[in-house]
């Protein structure tokens, strides 16, 4: 572990907020709650400890919502898809303002569902 130079750690924290808090940009255009994480994780990683391993629970947890609302979609066909898809929604908006708040006081935050594809 190296010495950190004085404010680093909250640059620190400030990207592994980001991590989870560009996450939202999925309500903005396609698949942009696993491309926004993504990046910054690409970036940063190498940098930041913290930022490689926010970065990944951020994007495991944006991999796991995303097929969870895929099958959601699917399942709409059957009219169980659609509360599915709005609760899965509402799921994702809570966690994902959480583990901002705990990224952003430098706690490592773990998601309590997620298919850990990114190890």
């Amino acid at each position: 572990m190296t010495e950190q130079q004085p404010g680093q750690a909250n640059v620190e924290r400030t990207w592994g907020m980001l991590c989870h808090l560009i996450a939202f940009a999925g309500f903005v255009f396609p698949f942009g709650n696993i491309i926004g994480p993504l990046i910054i994780w690409q970036i940063r990683r190498q940098e930041f400890e913290f930022v490689d391993d926010q970065g990944k629970e951020s994007l495991n947890f944006q991999i796991t919502v995303t097929i969870a609302g895929i099958i959601a979609g699917i399942l709409t066909f059957v009219f169980i898809g659609i509360p599915l898809a709005i609760a899965l929604g509402l799921f994702d908006i809570v966690i994902v303002i959480i583990a901002t708040i705990q990224a952003n006081n430098g706690e490592r935050y773990r998601y309590p569902v997620s298919w850990r594809v990114i190890k």
